[in-house]
């Protein structure tokens, strides 16, 4: 890279760092604040809460960093700008379609700190704080597990294989022992949801259960049998609240892109449904890739000659504006998935497209 884009990329990065450092202390705040209501439950204390929510920074910075690159690149452009600098290199001979490559090289050097924080940083950081507020709030329950939780109350096990939202988990598995530690029957939820008091709604709930084995006058022992039953919903009463299967049963879009991976091959290995771990691989990838075309749509509106002589507050909004959009027609796709029956790749990858085209656009427009 040129001098120029070396110089263009510092001021960029050195922007961008600025405003992410500004969200992560709103952020920070906002979540230590948020956890006050559980200070004093057990032995969590303030200083846990504090913990808490510097250790869940990382994944903020993951989801925030493209529009806080939109919006460092905005102000570092204009500032450029405004001291007639990008005057200066345009009058060198450097057309905008240059600069929004100098721009595009930055970003994907964000691009690549991103996927590193979200994949090595933020997983293992977030998934420790989980369990330290957990276990300092509840202590009379045993959890073990690592993807799928595996919660143990009295002589009862439950086993979750996918949390879809806080308080909702898919492919629940109930073992019930007697106390001698033999299995007395095995139940299986499609979903199940928590409800108050700790109470649980087992839906679409198919049960075995195990009679012993008898004996009739003389006659040889006779092998257990296995009644089966189905109902639409059975309530089970726990000593536990969502947050322990919460741990180890993580929604896809927490987890790591290797995670994610592993979880596709197994899942295909054994027949089983990888939709929504396909997409939430594809909507990190491209969500990345996103963060490239982001930096670089900061130089048409530097260039353009509305925001080249207006101030750092217009362009700021800008910025957010943009990225809201950006993030919500994202959302929405991401919702819409299995209503519409949409492929993952067609999930992740048009918002991205969509971006790359109008940056494209953008820039070649300007002369």
């Amino acid at each position: 890279m040129a001098i120029m884009g070396r110089y263009l990329g510092r001021s960029i990065a050195s922007f961008t760092g600025l405003v992410m450092a500004m969200l992560m202390i709103l952020l920070g705040i906002y979540l230590f604040a948020a956890e006050q209501d559980d200070v004093g439950i057990g032995s969590y204390s303030v200083s846990d809460a504090f913990w808490y929510a510097l250790l869940n920074l990382p994944r903020q910075v993951f989801l925030l960093l493209p529009v806080a690159a939109l919006i460092g690149a905005l102000l570092a452009l204009g500032n450029l700008a405004r001291s007639s600098e990008l005057t200066v290199m345009r009058a060198a001979g450097v057309s905008a379609m240059r600069l929004g490559v100098w721009a595009g090289a930055t970003g994907m050097i964000m691009a690549l700190s991103a996927w590193l924080i979200g994949d090595y940083v933020a997983p293992p950081l977030e998934r420790l704080a989980r369990e330290h507020k957990t276990f300092a709030k509840f202590k009379q329950v045993s959890l073990t597990g690592n993807q799928r939780a595996w919660a143990k109350d009295g002589d009862t096990f439950i086993s979750v294989q996918q949390q879809t939202n806080e308080n909702q988990f898919g492919g629940v598995y109930v073992f019930r022992f007697d106390s001698e530690r033999r299995l007395i029957s095995v139940g299986r939820a499609a979903d199940a949801r928590a409800s108050a008091d700790n109470l649980w709604e087992l839906h679409d709930y198919a049960e075995s259960v195990i009679q012993p084995r008898s004996t009739e006058g003389g006659a040889a022992a006779v092998g257990p049998s296995i009644i089966a039953s189905r109902v639409p919903m059975q309530m089970l009463a726990t000593n536990f609240p969502s947050e322990f299967l919460g741990l180890a049963s993580s929604t896809p879009d927490s987890l790591s892109g290797k995670t994610l991976l592993n979880l596709i091959r197994h899942n295909r290995a054994n027949g089983l449904e990888t939709r929504a771990y396909e997409t939430a691989l594809w909507v990190r990838i491209a969500r990345t890739v996103a963060l490239v075309f982001l930096v670089m749509l900061a130089v048409p509106f530097a260039l353009g000659g509305s925001t080249r002589s207006s101030g750092g507050g217009l362009r700021t909004l800008l910025g957010i504006l943009v990225g809201t959009a950006f993030t919500l027609f994202a959302k929405m796709l991401e919702t819409g998935a299995g209503v519409f029956d949409l492929t993952p790749m067609v999930v992740a990858w048009t918002p991205t497209a969509v971006l790359a085209g109008i940056t494209m656009i953008a820039l070649a427009r300007i002369r």
